[in-house]
Parts: structure tokens; sequence; C-alpha cells
């Protein structure tokens, strides 16, 4: 009875060893090609009051920096959207302000490794408004350094009452 064991033991690890050196060989991963190209885009920001900016802003997923929220990535890899650096509409947003002189601000959520934006242009809505983010004609479903842009999207901040 003791060989009928040993046999079989023998057996089944010869038969593993054949399945593990007959199995297809794992695919290793390839390196992701860069889809952090600066892209251009149309920018609005519209405010309680009106029209606060608008014009056209080459952007590319970058690190960004609010007096609130301090410096973090926004390429869209932030939250496992997106496996490398992409455009994004809050980088949008930050590369408007840097190259137009206008500030805004906003906090960062590490839970949902993003920021919000809070304030641009000294319009705030804290409590009773908030600032949608918006790409061709429809609200963004993730963060803003979630969304990945494309040329010629049509990017708007807009206040919007709660």
């Amino acid at each position: 009875m003791h060989l009928t064991s040993a046999r079989r033991a023998l057996v089944v690890t010869a038969a593993l060893g054949l399945a593990l050196a007959s199995a297809p060989a794992v695919a290793q991963p390839q390196a992701t090609a860069s889809t952090n190209t600066p892209v251009k885009v149309s920018l609005t920001v519209q405010g309680p009051d009106g029209l606060l900016f608008k014009g056209k802003i080459r952007t590319k997923g970058h690190d960004v920096t609010t007096a609130t929220g301090g410096t973090h990535h926004c390429d869209g890899t932030n939250g496992g959207a997106h496996p490398s650096a992409v455009p994004t509409p809050t980088a949008a947003l930050d590369d408007a302000a840097r190259k137009r002189h206008f500030t805004w601000d906003g906090a960062w959520y590490a839970s949902f490794d993003d920021f919000s934006v809070d304030t641009i242009k000294n319009v705030d809505g804290v409590g009773v408004a908030y600032w949608n983010i918006a790409v061709n004609g429809t609200s963004i479903p993730v963060g803003g350094c979630q969304f990945k842009l494309s040329a010629g999207d049509k990017v708007a901040f807009t206040w919007t009452a709660f």
C-alpha cells in the first residue's frame, strides 16, 4: 500500500511538471507609449456674474500646486484612472491660470486622489455653489485630475449653485 501511494505521488508530480512545462508563457507587460502629449483645448470659466476666462490653452498632465491643497500629480493616473500620464481638465485650468495670471485654489482629497476646485479668480461657492467641470458639454464623471482630454476638447468650469 505504501508503494501505491509513492507511485501516485510520483505520477501527480510528473503530471504537474508536464502541465507547467507545456503551459503558455505569461505575457510580460509592454512599455506603454507616452500619452501625455500636450494638447490644445478651449477653456472657459463661467462665474455667477459672467465670463471669467475664455481662451485656448496648450496643456498636458503635470504636478499642480494650490495654496490649500499643496502639490500633487494631476495627470490622469490619479485614482488609477489611466496607466500613464494624460492631459486633464484641472491641469488645463492650472496652465491657464499660470499663463494668463489669475488664481485658483482647491483642497486635496487623498481619498479621491484629486483636487476639488473651490475658487477661481477669487470666486468661490463654499456652502452655496461648486465649480462644475464639463468637457464638450457633458459633466465629467470623475475628478478633474482623472479625466483624459483630447485635442480640440471644450473644457468648462462653471460656478453652479446647489
